[in-house]
């Protein structure tokens, strides 16, 4: 979200309630401009999404495969965000229209006939009301990308180990993008030999280096896919370092050889859904009450205007605050949204330093002068 987008939020609301006179709009757009940068919004793409709908003429199935898949795209867009422990959460969201929450819709290939209609789209999301609404629920999540991690497929088949265009293929058609995990695909460079990959595979971490050199990368990952016909598996390897530090991770998967293709594209799915994970478990450190990640709720209480303005100018100085918006003010009281990587223990401990007051009364933080 632009510091553009919060000053126009915020100037509507105070518009809203011009008995608190000009000085509250004036501060509102103080905040709103200087705000930080919000975290990127690439996350709230969910892109390359498959759609499909059949109906009596094209223009219906048209309007269900947008529809319908609009509808699973938040899906999967809350499932990106939140971390799996809290997904049983999410069934308790109140009834949500994806369709109000999408802020564009792009094509990327397309096709219909009289009936049916196909198409591979990116849903964007509005990720301000996206993330207002895991806020007032309370559901924890995690909006900021990872640095991106060079990915690099490797085919192992007869004990030789090259790169394979299906395979390829497999993680090209992953939204990478708009991961929380971006990654950038590359090909297998020549200087990775074969004792390189061998290496890599059975968890060498001397040969780490050998890979970040080849990359010129700290960050790169190794997804070998080696099929075991006779046992029906295809056994995978992650190994590498992604921005969580260096790992190596196994898995085997049902060799389906009806369609070999399934047992490659959930393969790769599963693995992507590791990596979000992992990233998802560091930025979820140190959650707060009524926080998601470093985000925090905070009720604000003071006695008049000037006590506000006083205290909003001194929270709006701590080093850390971003994202800091105004949900709602009143004659004696005010609502604000913001984000503080060390968390709310922390930053009680700098409000403190400037005659400011946070704590946990029942479960809600609350903030006044000292």
């Amino acid at each position: 979200m632009s510091a553009k987008r919060i000053c126009r939020a915020t100037w509507v609301w105070a518009v809203a309630a011009p008995v608190l006179g000009a000085s509250v709009l004036a501060w509102a757009t103080c905040i709103a401009g200087s705000a930080p940068a919000a975290a990127a919004e690439s996350v709230f793409t969910v892109g390359n999404y498959p759609v499909e709908a059949r109906a009596d003429n094209a223009v219906a199935a048209k309007d269900r495969a947008l529809s319908e898949g609009q509808d699973a795209a938040f899906r999967s867009l809350l499932r990106r965000l939140v971390p799996v422990t809290a997904f049983a959460r999410l069934k308790q969201l109140p009834t949500v229209r994806a369709g109000d929450l999408v802020e564009g819709v792009k094509v990327r290939s397309e096709r219909n006939s009289a009936t049916d209609y196909i198409a591979n789209l990116d849903f964007s999301f509005q990720s301000k009301a996206v993330r207002d609404l895991l806020r007032r629920e309370g559901i924890p999540f995690t909006d900021e990308q990872a640095p991106p991690v060079t990915l690099v497929p490797v085919w192992i088949a007869g004990g030789a180990a090259k790169a394979d265009a299906a395979w390829t293929a497999v993680w090209s058609g992953l939204d990478l993008e708009h991961a929380l995990t971006p990654g950038k695909l590359q090909a297998l460079k020549a200087d990775v030999t074969a004792d390189t990959i061998t290496a890599l595979v059975t968890g060498d971490g001397g040969a780490l280096r050998t890979l970040a050199r080849a990359y010129q990368s700290e960050l790169v990952l190794l997804a070998a896919a080696a099929p075991d016909p006779a046992g029906g598996r295809l056994n995978v390897t992650l190994t590498g370092r992604d921005a969580v530090g260096a790992f190596t991770l196994k898995r085997s998967f049902r060799l389906d050889r009806a369609d070999p293709g399934y047992s490659s594209e959930l393969a790769a799915v599963v693995l992507m859904r590791i990596l979000e994970g992992r990233w998802k478990s560091v930025r979820a450190a140190g959650v707060g009450a009524a926080a998601t990640g470093s985000d925090l709720l905070i009720a604000v209480e003071f006695r008049g205007m000037a006590e506000w303005q006083e205290i909003s100018r001194k929270l709006s100085a701590i080093a850390g605050v971003e994202e800091l918006e105004v949900a709602g003010l009143s004659a004696r009281g005010a609502r604000v949204t913001l984000r503080y990587a060390e968390g709310a223990e922390r930053l009680a401990q700098s409000l403190s330093q400037q005659g400011l007051g946070l704590r946990n009364v029942a479960g809600k933080w609350v903030l006044s002068l000292q």
